[in-house]
């Protein structure tokens, strides 16, 4: 069974058939989903699909892009969630500065605020990065979030980076855009990693696999990023679907 390490099915692309789709996972193969956080209320909405079906777990967390929306008593009730018992991690956390807002002093606050979230009450994290590549390593190498234990959710940065990661103590999350004709680095990406510091995700409803790139994206597709992988490593299918199964099990404590 896949272990999809990073989805957003509270994202109104799935309001007409998300019960649906969500409750055929299992029979296609889909044997654990985090649904990530990134908003107060997004949060909120995966803390309820993790009530709802015993294979879905919350991350709670807000996003680089929603940090203007977070004050005091906004992150005070993030930490009351963390408590949860299907809660499994802190995100998705980071830097974004692929937009001018909010502006980074911003972001990185509440990025350290939230890091320091995840160490006080014992989770993993989920760590957004576009456009942000050395600050984003620097802060989590001066927070030592390494020991945390984590995923570097939806990786774009270089090969050299990402063991640099794996030296730190992160797994790497690997999507759809592995299946890319253009995906080159990310070839190179999971050539350089070891299968152990390597997770499945989707992004869902974003970034769909080929030979789906362009529609909206499911856990369903995962077998297309596992099967990529697989060929990239020289090692099988099946092989890939356990160890990252295994590699997840181990990061979220499942």
């Amino acid at each position: 069974m896949i272990f999809e390490t990073h989805a957003h099915y509270d994202d109104e692309a799935f309001d007409e058939d998300r019960d649906t789709l969500l409750s055929s996972m299992q029979e296609n193969g889909i044997g654990y989903i985090v649904n990530v956080g990134a908003s107060l209320k997004s949060t909120a909405e995966s803390i309820r699909l993790a009530e709802k079906y015993p294979f879905v777990y919350a991350a709670v967390g807000v996003h680089p892009s929603e940090t203007g929306e977070l004050d005091e008593a906004g992150f005070l009730w993030l930490k009351e969630q963390c408590l949860l018992e299907k809660v499994v991690a802190v995100g998705e956390i980071g830097l974004d500065y692929y937009w001018e807002e909010p502006a980074h002093d911003i972001q990185k606050a509440w990025f350290a605020r939230q890091l320091d979230l995840a160490r006080e009450v014992k989770k993993p994290v989920i760590i957004h990065s576009r456009d942000a590549a050395k600050d984003t390593f620097d802060m989590l190498k001066e927070k030592h979030a390494g020991e945390l234990g984590g995923v570097i959710h939806c990786y774009s940065y270089s090969a050299e980076m990402a063991l640099d990661y794996v030296k730190m103590g992160f797994y790497i999350g690997i999507g759809g855009v592995v299946t890319f004709k253009n995906g080159k680095k990310m070839k190179e990406v999971v050539e350089a990693l070891p299968m152990e510091r390597i997770l499945l995700e989707t992004d869902s409803p974003y970034l769909s696999p080929e030979p789906n790139r362009g529609k909206r994206n499911s856990s369903l597709n995962l077998p297309y990023v596992a099967q990529r992988v697989a060929e990239i490593k020289g090692i099988s299918y099946d092989a890939v679907v356990e160890i990252t199964s295994q590699n997840a099990k181990q990061m979220y404590y499942l």
